[in-house]
C-alpha cells in the first residue's frame, strides 16, 4: 500500500486503537494489521494515555462512548498534554453535531459505525498522508520543550518582545532562518496568552497542494468536490477562541492569499461549498523562512496581505548569533534524545563543547538537535567528548546546502567546504554527492544533491524538502523539470532498479 508521495505504508506506521468493546477493538487491530500497519489495542482511555507516554504512535482511533472517560475527553487530554498524533473517532451516533463536536474536541476525522475495510482503510490512510499538516508523532513533549533555551543577549531580548505582545490578540510574523525554533516561539506566545486553555492549531502550508489548501484553511460542505462525503472543519474553525499558526505561510498561492487576507481583516469567511458566511474569534501567528519584502516586490506574495501579517514582527536569532547558549541548548537537546532512545544522560568533557562553538550551524537548532541525537545512539562511553562527534561521523563544516550550491567552493587553504546558508541536509548520501560534483555544473550539482536526499527519504517529499530547506512545491517543480514521476516503491528501490 502507497502512500500519496509514494511513501510505503509499512509496519512502521503505528495505529493505537482505543475502545473498551474486546471483540471490536481485536477486530480493528487485527484488519489494520492485515492491511500492513502496526496496531496495537488499550481498553480504555487512561490505558492509551500511560502508553503514549512511553511509546510513539501515527495515528490514534478511539471509541466515543466508553465509561469513565468517553472519547471526546480523552481528546480533551491529549490536547492538554500536547500530543498532537491525527486522531480518528468512532461513533455509532454519526450526525453533523457529533462531527462537529469530535473535530472540536481536536479529531482529524470520524468513522460512523457499522463501517467496512475500505472505509477504515481510506480513513487511516487520510488521516497518515495529512498528519504532517495537523501535527507530530504521539510523543508527549518534555515538558522544557516549551520554553526557549538561551540566556543571551538575542534571546532575552526575544523573550521580553514575546511577553510584551502576548497579552494582546494582534497579528504576529515571525521570522527567521530554518531550523531556529519558529513554531517554539509561537507556542510560547500561544501559552502566554489569555488564550492559553482554547487549542493552538498549526498549519504546514507546504505540506498542501494548492486545491487542498482553502479546505484545509476554511473547511467544505458535503458535495463541495469529488469525495467530499460529509462536512468538514477547516483549521479556522477548530482554533476559533484560540490560535493558530501558519507555518512558512508564503507558500500559500496567490488565489488564496486574497482569502486569508479577508479572514484577517474581518475574521470571516465561508466553507468551501457554501455560501453561508461564518465568523471567527482566532489570534493569526505566521511564520517564515523567507524575506517577505523580497517576495513581495517579486510579484509572490500580496502587499496588503504583507502588512497585515506584519503587525508586530519577531526575529528568531540564528545558532551562529547566540553562540552563548550552545552549552545550554546541547545539554537540554542531549538530555531529550536519551530520555526518547532509553538512555542515561551522559556526563559531558569540556572539549565536546569547544568543538561544537568551533562550527557555525547553518542548520541552527534543528542541525544540533540531529547531531545530539546521533551522538546519543552512537556513543559508547559514559562520558562525552570530542572524539565522540568524530566518531559519528561529524566533522566541522560538513554540513551542505541545497540553496548554497552555486557558491559552495573547496577552500584550498583549510580543505573543507565553506557554508552561506542556514537550509542543511547532513547526510553521508549528499555528501557523496556534492564530492562527486567538482567540474560539474552547478544545475547538475543541485540535481544529484537533491536526488540523493530524497533517496535518503525513500521518495518521501515533505521530509525531503525540509532537510533541504524548500518548500514542497519548490521541490516538486525540480523534479518535475528534471523528468522525475513518482512509481511505486520508495526511491532508494527505483534508482537501485535503473542502474
Amino acid at each position: 500500500m502507497i502512500g500519496s508521495a509514494g511513501e510505503p505504508m509499512t509496519s512502521d506506521r503505528g495505529v493505537l486503537v482505543v475502545d473498551d468493546h474486546a471483540e471490536a477493538r481485536r477486530s480493528v487491530v487485527e484488519t489494520l494489521e492485515l492491511l500492513g500497519f502496526r496496531a496495537s489495542g488499550c481498553e480504555s482511555p487512561r490505558e492509551a494515555l500511560r502508553r503514549i507516554g512511553r511509546e510513539t504512535f501515527d495515528l490514534i482511533i478511539t471509541d466515543l462512548m466508553m465509561p469513565g472517560m468517553d472519547g471526546i475527553r480523552f481528546l480533551g487530554e491529549l490536547q492538554q498534554r500536547g500530543c498532537r498524533t491525527p486522531t480518528l473517532m468512532v461513533t455509532a451516533h454519526g450526525s453533523v453535531e457529533t462531527a462537529v463536536r469530535a473535530m472540536r474536541a481536536g479529531a482529524f476525522d470520524y468513522l460512523e459505525k457499522p463501517f467496512d475495510v475500505d472505509q477504515l482503510e481510506g480513513a487511516v490512510r487520510h488521516a497518515l498522508e495529512r498528519g504532517a499538516v495537523v501535527g507530530r508523532r504521539s510523543e508527549l513533549p518534555d515538558p522544557r520543550q516549551g520554553s526557549l533555551i538561551g540566556d543571551g543577549p538575542a534571546m532575552t531580548r526575544l523573550k521580553r518582545r514575546i511577553a510584551q505582545v502576548a497579552g494582546t490578540d494582534v497579528t504576529i510574523l515571525i521570522t527567521g532562518e530554518s531550523g531556529t525554533g519558529k513554531e517554539l516561539v509561537a507556542r510560547a506566545i500561544h501559552l502566554a496568552s489569555a488564550r492559553r486553555d482554547q487549542a493552538l492549531v498549526s498549519l504546514n502550508c507546504p505540506a498542501l497542494s494548492p486545491s487542498l489548501m482553502e479546505s484545509e484553511l476554511f473547511g467544505h460542505e458535503q458535495g463541495a468536490f469529488t469525495n467530499a462525503t460529509k462536512p468538514r472543519l477547516g483549521r479556522f474553525e477548530l482554533a476559533h477562541r484560540g490560535t493558530i499558526f501558519l507555518d512558512e505561510v508564503t507558500e500559500i498561492e496567490a488565489g488564496l492569499q486574497a482569502k486569508l487576507l479577508r479572514v484577517l481583516q474581518e475574521r470571516t469567511f465561508e466553507r468551501v461549498g457554501s455560501s453561508e458566511t461564518r465568523s471567527v474569534d482566532v489570534r493569526v501567528i505566521a511564520a517564515t523562512n523567507r524575506n517577505l519584502e523580497a517576495e513581495v516586490a517579486a510579484g509572490r506574495f500580496r502587499e496588503d496581505l504583507y502588512f497585515r501579517l506584519n503587525v508586530i514582527p519577531l526575529e528568531v536569532p540564528p545558532l551562529r548569533e547566540r553562540p552563548e547558549d550552545l552549552p545550554d541548548l546541547a545539554r537540554h537537546l542531549l538530555a531529550r534524545a536519551a530520555d526518547r532512545c532509553g538512555r542515561s544522560t551522559p556526563e559531558i568533557a569540556p572539549n565536546f563543547f569547544e568543538r561544537l562553538a568551533e562550527h557555525r550551524w547553518p542548520g541552527n537548532v534543528r542541525e544540533l538537535e540531529n547531531l545530539m541525537t546521533r551522538v546519543v545512539v552512537l556513543a559508547t562511553g559514559s562520558s562525552l567528548t570530542a572524539d565522540d562527534l568524530d566518531d559519528c561521523g561529524w566533522r566541522i563544516g560538513r554540513t551542505e546546502t541545497l540553496r548554497s550550491v552555486s557558491i559552495v567552493r573547496t577552500a584550498e587553504s583549510e580543505g573543507r567546504p565553506l557554508e552561506r546558508h542556514p537550509a542543511t541536509i547532513e547526510s553521508e548520501a549528499a555528501m557523496s554527492a556534492m564530492s562527486a560534483n567538482e567540474g560539474a555544473s552547478l544545475e547538475e550539482a543541485e540535481r544529484r544533491l537533491v536526488e540523493a536526499t530524497l533517496a535518503q527519504f525513500e521518495g518521501h517529499r515533505e521530509r525531503t524538502a525540509r532537510a533541504l530547506g524548500i518548500g514542497v512545491r519548490t521541490l516538486s517543480n525540480k523534479l518535475r523539470a528534471w523528468g522525475y514521476r513518482p512509481r511505486q516503491g520508495s526511491y532508494r528501490d527505483r534508482t537501485a532498479r535503473a542502474a
